[in-house]
């Protein structure tokens, strides 16, 4: 093995780092455990802590199972924006075995036909300012549609300028196959024991298209852990660390 830019390594950086051999979800189950009162994460000023995440996670991942029909290893569209529904959202699908579909928010129902014929996908989540793009997709393919008002998350006053997409009240969509975000949660299904582990799939982003039909890029929880640990390692992460996360 070529050794020779170990000459400008940092420090505090090791050569080598062992991963831990669980799912992604773990990480999550195991921040709840130890700082339950510790803010997961601060949204235009709303707060909320790691325990409040993980039982909303929990919570949908159980109707993703049990209402949803979402089994092991089956594919899930996520087509939202950047809020804390979309990372609830990734790990409640890893919490039910399944793995996640990332989408661009900025995709029209043509191409998200593609994504939902190809990942062979029959449940989405997404934000309510999308549905009209997606909607049409349930005769096609998908069985059932979670739709999230970012709205919900925003609990506290604030002085800053909320986007209209994010402020937006909850809107009532009352078309079969949907059922709206918050009571999917406000259900409290408990989910089934968690089965996937470090060789199971975990997530497939798309490529851009650009020389034919967006392929899938599939990563097991293996590949997409040993990002998450190097990453918080080189950047000399702690749990006292602030993550500033934009698009």
């Amino acid at each position: 093995m070529i050794t020779s830019h170990y000459r400008f390594w940092p420090e505090a950086v090791p050569h080598e780092v062992p991963l831990p051999q669980q799912s992604l979800y773990c990480n999550l189950e195991q921040s709840a455990a130890r700082f339950p009162e510790k803010t997961a994460l601060l949204y235009y000023g709303s707060a909320l802590s790691y325990d409040r995440f993980k039982h909303d996670v929990d919570a949908l991942a159980g109707f993703l199972q049990e209402v949803a029909g979402v089994k092991r290893g089956d594919r899930v569209l996520l087509f939202m924006q950047n809020s804390p529904q979309f990372m609830m959202a990734y790990y409640a699908i890893l919490r039910a075995d399944a793995m996640v579909v990332p989408v661009n928010p900025m995709n029209l129902t043509d191409e998200l036909r593609h994504y939902v014929c190809d990942a062979d996908a029959t449940v989405a989540i997404t934000g309510q300012e999308l549905y009209p793009q997606i909607g049409p997709l349930l005769a096609e393919g998908l069985k059932h549609i979670v739709v999230a008002a970012y709205s919900d998350a925003l609990t506290a006053k604030t002085d800053l300028k909320v986007p209209e997409v994010v402020s937006q009240p909850r809107q009532l969509i009352n078309a079969p196959g949907v059922t709206l975000w918050s009571d999917a949660v406000a259900r409290n299904i408990v989910p089934r024991p968690h089965a996937a582990g470090p060789n199971d799939l975990c997530t497939m982003p798309y490529t851009s298209g650009t020389t034919g039909k967006p392929k899938g890029c599939m990563h097991t929880h293996r590949t997409a852990m040993s990002t998450t640990v190097s990453g918080s390692m080189w950047v000399n992460m702690n749990a006292e660390s602030v993550v500033l996360c934009t698009m």
